[in-house]
């Protein structure tokens, strides 16, 4: 993309009102990855226990698919902060959340029942998904252009080595006779992050003090369907539904599939499920450099929706085989590559296409379709197991829903490539309109940043 001298000097001004000298991106992506460490780690003890927790509480498969649907109401709190994130910034959300959420994990550690336990559950889950909108968008608006993939990039890797962590020390504590409740009580401390995270993130930059006493103070929770953003929104509300459905059944329960399923060991599950993390961590910096070679969206409509196939065969083929944990480890690492690679390229995309004061409540947007879909998707699959003989054919099944959600992200988003945050998130127009300095900003939308391209 080509500016005029007079554009490129507006576009220079405006960046450096916007991003004081104060920012420290550096900084900014330390503390980032520090709260999705956590994040990551705390969020996956449900799924890696999910076992333990189905024995502890007298749970079988039926019960357990409606614990989990019920977990999905964290969204709610999810939506609020995110919002509030808007209305208040960033910085507040997350240091909130990383203060709260480990007084709640020490109480699901000590739940005597299973609704004690779902009830802590989804506080935690509810204050890590705002917190988590919060840093996500943070890090697109203090980070220079052409580093915003690579810190996206260096978020989901963050949270993937959080995540994997649960899996590397279940089976110690189940070889040395300690109880799944101790997964727990690392998050239980996570208060004490808190102190460097608040060190790292830059106090209220003049970016975020202009959105909190500014334009976001005059926006509302549903302006995300404002004509100049509807086709956006739907289209990200659509995929974040049939990703969901997908998402929900195929990494929900894969551990339990290995276990109490297939019958693999802890030992053996454990194996499978850290080296196909390991390896999918690989698809992040493969998602940054397609983000920045390619385009967001080739990068999520390609190698995201072929990355679903490999679902479909982790619980396709394990009884058609000679060797099925082989068959098991390659898929598994096929499906973590290409979903890392669509998680870099999807976070690139959404935190560049809606205007600051709306940037987080996007999120909160997709986090409450995405757990009523989880619902639903919790639901029909406790529903289902019993007419289509199986959980692995259901899943199955519901692997396939990522293929279309990948054809919606490819017609209907818009490129945002090499951008400037305000150009992406047609800033300037949103802001008219908000100020009525005119309506033909109703008319634009993503016809405008092509044309730009061009």
């Amino acid at each position: 993309m080509k500016l005029q001298a007079n554009g490129n000097d507006k576009s220079a001004d405006s960046a450096a009102a916007r991003h004081p000298a104060q920012s420290r991106p550096l900084a900014v992506v330390g503390a980032i990855v520090i709260l999705l460490v956590y994040q990551g780690y705390t969020l996956s003890i449900v799924g890696v226990a999910s076992p333990w927790i189905a024995k502890t509480f007298n749970l079988d498969e039926v019960k357990l698919a409606e614990l989990f649907a019920w977990m999905g109401v964290s969204a709610l709190g999810s939506l609020i902060l995110a919002r509030l994130a808007d209305r208040f910034g960033r910085r507040l959300i997350i240091l909130g959340s990383l203060i709260l959420a480990p007084l709640f994990t020490a109480g699901a550690a000590i739940a005597p029942n299973a609704r004690i336990f779902a009830a802590c559950e989804i506080v935690v889950s509810a204050l890590l998904g705002g917190s988590v909108s919060s840093a996500i968008v943070l890090l697109a608006e203090e980070l220079p252009v052409k580093q915003r993939a690579r810190g996206q990039a260096s978020a989901a890797f963050a949270s993937a080595l959080g995540g994997v962590l649960g899996y590397l020390i279940v089976p110690f504590l189940l070889a040395w006779g300690y109880t799944w409740r101790w997964l727990l009580v690392p998050s239980a401390f996570g208060w004490i992050l808190a102190i460097p995270v608040a060190r790292m993130l830059p106090s209220e930059s003049q970016w975020s003090r202009a959105k909190s006493s500014g334009s976001a103070k005059r926006t509302h929770i549903w302006d995300i369907f404002h004509p100049l953003y509807r086709r956006r929104a739907l289209a990200i509300l659509s995929c974040a539904a049939l990703d969901t459905i997908a998402g929900t059944a195929v990494n929900g329960w894969l551990y339990f599939e290995a276990v109490s399923i297939l019958g693999l060991s802890p030992i053996f599950a454990s194996t499978l499920v850290v080296t196909g993390m390991g390896v999918g961590m690989l698809g992040f910096p493969i998602g940054a450099w397609t983000s920045e070679k390619f385009g967001r969206v080739p990068t999520v409509a390609y190698v995201g929706g072929a990355a679903w196939l490999g679902a479909f065969a982790f619980y396709w083929g394990p009884g058609l085989v000679s060797w099925p944990f082989a068959w098991l480890l390659v898929s598994y690492c096929w499906f973590k590559i290409g979903s890392g690679v669509m998680t870099v390229g999807a976070n690139s995309a959404e935190t560049e296409l809606f205007p600051a004061a709306l940037r987080t409540t996007m999120f909160g947007w997709q986090g409450i379709t995405a757990a009523a879909f989880s619902m639903l998707a919790q639901v029909l699959i406790a529903a289902l197991i019993g007419p289509l003989n199986g959980l692995a054919r259901v899943i199955r099944y519901f692997a396939l829903l990522g293929i279309p959600s990948a054809i919606i992200f490819r017609l209907f988003i818009d490129e945002t490539r090499g951008l400037t945050l305000e150009e992406a998130s047609l800033e300037d127009q949103w802001n008219e309109l908000r100020h009525g300095e005119g309506g033909a900003g109703y008319a634009e939308t993503g016809e405008l940043v092509e044309h730009r391209q061009r």
